[in-house]
Order: structure tokens, then C-alpha cells, then sequence
């Protein structure tokens, strides 16, 4: 018998908020599109290879008042193996975003979709011949989180509520199910200077069968052109972010990984890659990073 998450890690979390949060769709007036490349524990056989597209854009309508609520939609396709495991998830999202002020803000979101999910018995051995573990399997099953989000001008919080629908899994297994998992987020921006950003973003996640997880993020902005930092998560590894404006339209970064725990004897490399394209228009010609709300 075996513990554990059931849901793709990603280092670079924090530039990717619509990964987990639903309601992170539409929350900026432009459209964005975020792509997620991971592979974990480089050389590790079965290891995970993760991947994530998210479309968001705000739901255009005429607004009564200043300040009234926004709408915004999204779209988010995910593809996770590991081992002899392979889920792939598709959802679509819907927000609400409602400005209490000029900078403060409560977002609430939904995601509703499917999952996909397949066991291929291919590489697994068992001591005694096993019935269940020899069985090939796959299934469809319902999919839905909640989100919700509260910002100011130089913070956030997040909480996210993943795999709200705990169906079991036919054909795999004889009493594994999907289950919930709880995380909290949050972040800061503070201005050094005129040119540099000081970002620090923290993590929790709160596993059912699992130790909780939490990840500590420290980042420099230089111009909001190039970022980079470091980052220490306390089950797993020891990270390093950098990024790169390409132009006001795309963004790419990249992470490393160094493994901590035990893995390291066989694996210490997980390479992480992501590009953002966005329509946003500039709106002032500050230097002063923000790339998170």
C-alpha cells in the first residue's frame, strides 16, 4: 500500500496562478496564454513528466458602475505520467472579480471538467502474482476545484480546493479513489528601487495521505525585464528561478531543482520551462515588477 499526492508539482507556481486557481480566469483586461514544461528526477525510471496549458481572457460586458464586477473565463488541459500512470485533465473555468476599491480585490472561480486517467501494467513487478496490479485500466471521471483569490497593490492570498469530486477509480486498483487537496498561497511585492522588486511567495499543500508540503520562494525583478531567485521546498528540493521578457508579449523562465530527500542517490536534476504570451497593454512606464496581479 502506497500514500501520496496525486497531483503534478510545479516550481514555477507563482507565475502561473490559473495552474491551480480558477480564479485567476479573466482577472487581468487581456488575454493570456501559459505553457508548463517539467520533467522530475532527470534519469529516475518512472519518473514524472508533467505538462499544462491555460487560456484566460475576461468575459467583455458593459459595466454599470466603476468598480463593479468583472466576469472571465478559461481553459486549462493537463497531462501527468508517472510510472505506469498517465492522467490527463481538461476543464473549463468561469470567474468572478469583484474590486472592493481601486487595488483591492476578491476573485472567486470555478473549474468543471474530466479526467482521464490509464494504468499500463507494462514494468511493474510484484513478489506474487498479483490480479489487480497485472490488470490494464482506464477510465473517464468528473473533475472540479474551487478557488478564490484576495489582492491588494502589493499582496495576494490564494486558497484552492483541487479534486473536489472524489470518485473511485474503476479498473485500477481495488479501493483508490481521487481526493482532495487543500493549498494556501500567498505573496509580497516590495520596491528596492526604481528598477528592482523584491518578491517573495510562500506555499502550502496539504496532501490527505501525504506530509504537508511548503515551498519559500525569494525573487529579484531587474527592470521588470529579468527575474530571478531561489526557492526551498522542505520535502523535496532546493530551487533556482530565472526569467526573461522576450517582449512585451512573451515571457519565458526556467527553474532547477536540486533533489534533497533520498531520491538524489539515483536523481538530483528536475528541469522546469514555461513561456507566457499576453495582449496586456502597458499602462504607465514604471520599472517596478508585477508580475503576479
Amino acid at each position: 500500500m502506497v500514500f501520496g499526492q496525486q497531483l503534478p508539482q510545479y516550481t514555477q507556481w507563482s507565475f502561473h496562478q490559473m495552474v491551480m486557481n480558477p480564479a485567476h480566469a479573466g482577472i487581468k483586461n487581456c488575454l493570456e496564454i501559459h505553457s508548463i514544461f517539467r520533467t522530475q528526477w532527470v534519469g529516475f525510471e518512472g519518473a514524472p513528466k508533467s505538462g499544462v496549458l491555460t487560456f484566460s481572457s475576461p468575459i467583455k460586458t458593459k459595466r454599470k458602475q466603476y468598480l463593479s464586477a468583472r466576469h472571465g473565463m478559461g481553459f486549462r488541459f493537463e497531462t501527468d505520467r508517472i510510472g505506469q500512470f498517465t492522467t490527463n485533465r481538461v476543464n473549463l473555468a468561469y470567474a468572478g472579480h469583484f474590486n472592493f476599491d481601486k487595488t483591492n480585490r476578491l476573485s472567486l472561480g470555478l473549474y468543471g471538467g474530466i479526467i482521464q486517467m490509464g494504468y499500463n501494467p507494462n514494468g511493474s513487478v510484484t513478489t506474487v502474482p498479483d490480479p489487480v496490479v497485472s490488470q490494464e485500466g482506464s477510465f473517464l471521471a468528473p473533475d472540479a476545484s474551487f478557488g478564490a483569490w484576495w489582492n491588494g497593490e502589493n499582496y495576494y492570498f490564494g486558497l484552492m480546493f483541487q479534486q473536489l469530486i472524489t470518485s473511485e477509480w474503476p479498473s485500477i486498483g481495488s479501493s483508490s479513489k481521487f481526493r482532495l487537496h487543500p493549498t494556501v498561497n500567498m505573496g509580497y511585492r516590495m520596491k528596492v528601487s526604481e528598477k528592482i522588486t523584491f518578491l517573495p511567495s510562500f506555499m502550502l499543500k496539504v496532501p490527505p495521505r501525504g506530509p504537508l508540503a511548503m515551498d519559500l520562494n525569494l525573487m529579484l525583478d531587474f527592470s521588470n525585464r529579468f527575474v530571478t531567485g531561489l526557492g526551498y521546498r522542505n520535502t523535496d528540493a532546493l530551487m533556482i528561478f530565472a526569467g526573461f521578457k522576450l517582449s512585451p508579449r512573451f515571457t519565458i523562465h526556467y527553474s532547477f531543482d536540486f533533489t534533497l530527500s533520498d531520491i538524489q542517490q539515483v536523481s538530483s536534476n528536475t528541469h522546469e520551462f514555461s513561456l507566457i504570451f499576453n495582449t496586456c497593454k502597458k499602462e504607465n512606464t514604471s520599472t517596478s515588477s508585477c508580475p503576479l496581479f
